[in-house]
């Protein structure tokens, strides 16, 4: 089916109701692999940061990550879970050429963490909960690149290479419950939960969770049911959407397709999908196995994890404050409203922003120029805000020069394209630029004699009491000095060489 064919997202709403599940893979952030001691390190030379366990050779014994058990927990306890007194590991068993051990180790019926929920807030300040199914750990693949063909996947390569690197870096799989009760709105609630679900992994210290190096992967399952039913319909799973805003254009995407496909008459296929992010849309992958396919059975190797109780309230007392009250708490500090607060954490701009403070800037500059400039520098290169190549040290001390009158803001903007184009840092951009402000007072005084003197007519006007018409021979000086004058300064020196005031 091609776009073209698509019926429209607000027909498709009339008719049915959207069912969304989303699963979202998390790499955690330890040094060595969840069963072996193998680094995690990424860079290495493919291949270099393998061995027996998790290559999976015979006789090799895994070792469980005391670590991930640790992080697993943290998540599930953010995540309003339960924790699991006892649970065990289980072998998934399927074969990929980037599963070395034709099985996956993961956890089946008893997961670590489970029956849980995250509130999560919508751009019109609307608060949505997600239900939580499960937390649990496993192991990650490893990488396969297909050489040969158009696009990168293994249909039309010639051939494959296969990176065992990443094989055993511990995971944690979040999976929430059926979302329900979305309705139109589906697209902007599963955003708004993994924007959420990321902060609050960040929060932990538990990974970067940086979505465009994979160390947070969203699977979106979906499906529709006419309006009024309330069986379930068949379900697509769109696999490792790597970015917020694909995660919301693939579910519209899903919906316009479904609604389509069932307005045709047709039946949906249960099958995993690629989502595209140059046009946003998906394509079959495979028909999607139902969990006895994967012939789950326990772990034979590892011994049951049974976490104490003490340990985990221990680990519970020193949460760190999570992200909607911090964020509240930061909305209270920085006297903005909601909305406004809404639009800081959709840009990725609130720990950015905290960061320009730390270093030295005020709120409101921070917010400034993370916000405008920047965040327009950021859509126009279709990136997130944090991987500008701009530091918030360096962003501070664009607010600094700016509060010190050695920049005005057109100035600043100059120096800001300066640091993005890798120029240095603010103060090398000012120098190499030579950007500073005009503040010598004869350079000044000089430069508005000749403005008055070119523009007499309009200096008699301002003399009569048209003080409005200032800003000509304002505008008249800045070109002259190349915008590197204080236009506040500028109008002073000439209303009082005029002999007008204020």
């Amino acid at each position: 089916m091609t776009v073209t064919e698509l019926v429209s997202y607000e027909a498709a709403l009339a008719a049915y109701d959207p069912v969304m599940g989303l699963e979202v893979h998390v790499e955690l952030g330890t040094k060595t692999k969840m069963f072996c001691g193998c680094s995690t390190e990424l860079g290495a030379a493919p291949n270099s940061q393998t061995c027996p366990t998790c290559l999976g050779m015979p006789g090799s014994l895994p070792v469980v990550n005391a670590t991930g058990v640790e992080s697993a927990i943290k998540i599930g306890l953010a995540l309003n879970c339960e924790i699991a007194e006892w649970c065990r590991f289980a072998r998934k068993n399927y074969f990929y050429p980037d599963m070395p051990k034709n099985f996956q180790t993961s956890q089946y019926d008893e997961p670590i963490a489970y029956n849980g929920y995250l509130d999560v807030q919508l751009e019109d300040g609307e608060v949505f909960r997600v239900e939580i199914e499960r937390a649990h750990m496993e192991e990650d693949t490893g990488k396969s690149t297909h050489i040969g063909g158009a696009t990168g996947r293994i249909h039309g390569a010639s051939h494959s290479l296969l990176d065992y690197n990443r094989a055993g870096i511990p995971l944690i799989e979040i999976v929430t419950k059926p979302i329900v009760g979305a309705g139109e709105r589906a697209p902007e609630v599963a955003k708004a939960y993994v924007t959420e679900l990321r902060e609050l992994i960040r929060a932990l210290g538990v990974s970067e969770a940086r979505m465009e190096m994979g160390q947070m992967r969203c699977d979106v399952n979906l499906s529709l049911r006419p309006q009024g039913v309330s069986v379930f319909g068949t379900r697509s799973e769109t696999k490792n959407v790597n970015s917020l805003r694909s995660v919301e254009r693939a579910v519209r995407f899903e919906i316009q397709r479904h609604a389509a496909v069932l307005t045709a008459g047709d039946r949906i296929i249960q099958e995993t999908r690629h989502f595209h992010e140059d046009d946003g849309t998906t394509t079959s992958g495979r028909v999607k196995e139902e969990a006895e396919d994967y012939r789950y059975f326990p772990e034979p190797d590892l011994v049951p994890v049974a976490p104490p109780r003490a340990w985990v309230e221990e680990l519970r007392a020193v949460l760190p404050e999570l992200p909607r009250v911090r964020r509240n708490r930061l909305r209270e500090e920085w006297g903005v409203s909601e909305l406004d607060m809404q639009s800081i954490l959709n840009a990725g701009a609130v720990d950015l922003i905290v960061a320009t403070t730390q270093a030295g800037a005020d709120a409101a500059g921070a917010r400034k120029w993370w916000m405008g400039e920047l965040a327009r520098h950021a859509n126009e290169e279709g990136v997130e805000l944090g991987s500008l190549p701009i530091t918030p040290a360096q962003v501070a001390r664009v607010v600094e020069l700016v509060a010190s009158g050695d920049l005005n803001d057109k100035l600043a903007r100059q120096v800001i394209e300066g640091v993005l184009a890798g120029e240095g840092d603010p103060d090398a951009v000012v120098e190499k630029r030579g950007l500073k402000v005009v503040s010598d007072e004869g350079a000044l005084g000089a430069a508005v004699d000749e403005a008055i003197a070119g523009n007499a007519a309009i200096a008699d006007k301002i003399r009569g009491g048209k003080v409005a018409a200032v800003g000509a021979l304002v505008g008249a000086v800045m070109k002259a000095t190349r915008g590197q004058a204080d236009a506040a300064r500028v109008k002073e020196l000439i209303l009082q060489k005029l002999g007008v005031e204020a």
